[in-house]
């Protein structure tokens, strides 16, 4: 099994993380900033292949290679989808050496005491087991801080450390991500209330029991320098968060020991109508500067 190979890239290898998982709720949008309007296609079947075709297209490029890319993580359906004639985590493995991951979480629930938390996941054992069998290498789930509420801030860890132990149980790393609002008033300080809830929580864990954070760029620079060195923690990547490319590249440099893990702020620039030629130099640059921005 790749997975001690896969276990030791995400350990020690250079690159970023690509977050391809736009859900169905910010499907729409993707496809539009990628020039595609709602009028090309109808029903949520369609928008998926409309999706799967963007995503395929990244995936494909010569741009896109495990030599700057560590990781990617897939929607489900694009798990259940092939790449290149094989299931699409295969491909990423077996062709470009990049290690997969799947977004599980079913959305966010509606914004209580300054956060939302993760909806209920009835099936997300049966997810992963497919997961596990689709040679999914870890999860990723995302919750939003809001406000510096402390009962908020610890009920959005505990929810995530708990189905990240679910996840372990499965043999699978979560990414676990606990996103700070980037337009929140208070980000700072809810940044200080969620450092210290992961800490306590990172502090239950078993020796052999490792994770993924992934999480707003701070702040305050190398504000989590103390969850990067933690013995429990594989990797610390960062959310672009709604920051344009520039802007995270340059809040990234400053984080030391932190790499990227963004979505948008990849894609950014890249359009359905390029030829090629132009896609392909696009995103390598797009890559380039992300891969840069990460080897601080």
């Amino acid at each position: 099994m790749s997975n001690t190979e896969q276990l030791n890239a995400i350990k020690s290898r250079a690159g970023f993380i690509a977050a391809l998982d736009q859900s169905g709720g910010s499907t729409p949008k993707a496809l539009k900033l990628y020039g595609i309007p709602e009028t090309a296609y109808s029903g949520e079947q369609q928008m998926m292949d409309k999706i799967h075709e963007m995503r395929t297209r990244i995936i494909m490029s010569p741009s896109f290679g495990g030599d700057r890319i560590l990781g990617a993580i897939l929607f489900e359906a694009t798990m259940d989808r092939k790449v290149g004639g094989k299931p699409t985590a295969q491909f990423l493995w077996e062709d470009k050496k990049i290690v997969p991951f799947l977004k599980v979480d079913k959305g966010l629930a509606d914004e209580k005491d300054g956060v939302q938390l993760m909806k209920p996941m009835p099936d997300l054992d049966k997810l992963l087991d497919r997961a596990v069998k689709c040679g999914i290498f870890g999860t990723k789930m995302r919750s939003v801080i809001k406000l510096p509420n402390p009962a908020g801030i610890e009920a959005v860890v505990a929810q995530q450390f708990e189905i990240g132990k679910q996840v372990l149980a499965k043999g699978l790393v979560p990414i676990i991500e606990p996103e700070v609002d980037i337009k929140s008033p208070n980000k700072a300080e809810c940044e200080k209330l969620l450092k210290q809830s992961i800490l306590s929580h990172l502090a239950k864990l078993k020796p052999d029991q490792k994770i993924m954070l992934k999480l707003t760029l701070p702040t305050t620079a190398d504000f989590y320098t103390g969850l990067v060195k933690h013995p429990n923690v594989l990797r610390v990547v960062a959310l672009s968060g709604g920051y344009s490319r520039k802007e995270a590249n340059a809040l990234l440099a400053k984080n030391h020991g932190v790499t990227a893990s963004f979505s948008r702020a990849l894609t950014e620039g890249l359009t359905a109508q390029q030829t090629d030629a132009e896609y392909n130099k696009a995103l390598d640059e797009s890559i380039s500067s992300i891969f840069e921005a990460s080897k601080t």
